[in-house]
């Protein structure tokens, strides 16, 4: 159930595709996997993304809500391709899911399927096929952290503790980093559904943090120091940072500094005491680092194992970034230049562009290419522009798609000349980033389509709208 899009491949496994059988394509709008955890969801489908823009979201489904029905069949009754089967089927466009989650035991979901042509493209996956146009706007990028988690070995159910409170800091000195600590656990676990209960909690917080140069330094070997740099998703700047870690195979003797920070959920509704959960973080770093800091980007990280564990060790994480300009149109897959269709409300149906409608140029870029051609013709740009990106940007994203990397600011005059050499490149569909500089010099928020209906050519004026969506995932 998981997507599996890579930067450099999506446009040729999309646009070289033969059409689908079917007429229709539904969505929910969550991706989900059988539980196999005594503590959550155990032999249940439990939610582990929900998309953006999507009927799941919008109809309030959360990222480690379990599935208890599908339109009142018990999904413990019924086989996984049944389920499957359930949630992806075109015959009925209205479904009501039962979940539960730390809240709700049994909470009624009502959701309507989106639907749209099998053989119409829209715009948000093709700025994922076109991805290359614009590193900076859309990407996924992997990233791994050195988290130990584990949980007690009795199978007790976690959604049967409702509330929390914390341990007593046994150092005041440290009252300003216990602070940070709990303020920012007591948003994750309440936005889970639990609540915070300084009488009687069902279960208490502790948190355990040490910060100290490493007495057992000694040198560093030549591997480490030729390192490549740790990169991770900073949520205080909304951005991927570089990070003064090594990496976690790292003899520890190797490293200048070290620093651990621990979470542990202690039992105090059946059986006090009991350590429920625990994920802790030791990095090894070449420079200091505050542990106030480290707490407020990696604590949100640690919450997505509870109460669903994925990895025992060095969790690995998915950050998806997609912005680009909407207009409402799809394309055919079987001719990318022929409207599939128009979202309603959507600046191409206000403009007046229509399904059937053939699209012979979009800012003065020719349409009358065939897939293959369009396919060619984007990895011939990806090769040849390479030269004009910024190195110490490269990263290899999600897919394993090595040279992403940002356009060189520097290099502006001959990014734009590559965009502009629609002859060999056909950047037709660059119109999706048009915000940047490099493509739109005068930044303008208008785009030219011409297209043609029943022989009669006809141009519009189009004034796209920006979209932008972020999700962070267990991988």
């Amino acid at each position: 159930m998981k997507k599996a899009i890579g930067l450099g491949l999506l446009i040729c496994n999309i646009l070289v595709s033969p059409a689908q059988q079917t007429d229709m394509s539904c969505r929910l709008g969550f991706s989900y996997e059988f539980s196999n955890n005594s503590h959550w969801g155990k032999d249940k489908p439990v939610i582990m993304k929900v998309y953006p823009k999507s009927p799941a979201e919008m109809a309030g489904i959360q990222q480690n809500d379990v599935i208890e029905q599908i339109n009142g069949l018990n999904v413990t009754d019924i086989s996984p391709d049944d389920v499957d089967s359930l949630l992806t089927a075109t015959e009925s466009l209205e479904i009501e899911l039962t979940v539960s989650n730390f809240s709700s035991a049994a909470k009624r979901v009502p959701l309507t399927k989106e639907c749209h042509s099998s053989i119409a493209l829209n715009e948000s996956r093709l700025a994922e096929a076109f991805a290359m146009y614009s590193v900076e706007r859309t990407h996924n990028r992997l990233f791994i952290c050195p988290f130990v988690t584990t949980t007690t070995d009795d199978s007790v159910d976690f959604s049967r503790f409702k509330s929390f409170d914390f341990t007593v800091a046994e150092d005041s000195s440290n009252a300003s980093i216990e602070e940070t600590l709990n303020g920012t656990l007591k948003a994750e676990l309440t936005a889970k559904g639990l609540q915070h209960n300084t009488l009687k909690p069902d279960f208490l917080v502790h948190t355990y943090y040490t910060y100290r140069e490493n007495p057992h330094f000694r040198r560093k070997s030549k591997e480490t120091e030729e390192q490549a740099p740790v990169f991770r998703y900073d949520i205080t700047r909304d951005k991927v940072t570089k990070f003064p870690f090594y990496q976690s195979s790292t003899p520890e003797s190797e490293a200048e500094y070290l620093l651990q920070l621990g979470i542990r959920l202690i039992d105090q509704r059946f059986i006090p005491g009991r350590i429920l959960w625990e994920c802790e973080a030791n990095e090894l770093m070449s420079a200091p680092y505050a542990i106030n800091e480290y707490a407020l980007i990696h604590i949100p990280l640690m919450c997505m194992q509870f109460p669903y564990v994925k990895y025992n060790r060095n969790a690995q994480f998915i950050l998806t970034k997609k912005a680009y300009n909407y207009t409402g149109l799809s394309y055919s897959i079987n001719r990318l230049n022929e409207i599939a269709a128009v979202d309603p409300i959507s600046p191409a149906w206000e403009a007046g562009i229509r399904p059937r409608d053939v699209v012979e140029q979009i800012e003065n870029k020719r349409m009358d290419h065939t897939a293959a051609e369009f396919t060619a013709a984007y990895h011939q740009f990806i090769a040849k522009t390479l030269k004009h990106r910024d190195k110490n940007t490269r990263f290899t994203d999600a897919n394993g798609f090595p040279d992403c990397m940002y356009w060189d600011p520097a290099k502006a005059t001959q990014i734009t000349k590559a965009f502009e050499n629609d002859k060999h490149y056909l950047t037709a569909f660059s119109y999706l980033y048009s915000f940047e500089p490099y493509i739109n010099l005068l930044g303008s928020t208008s785009c030219t389509f011409v297209v043609r209906r029943n022989g009669e050519k006809m141009q519009f004026t189009l004034r796209p709208v920006f979209h932008s969506e972020k999700t962070i995932e267990l991988n």
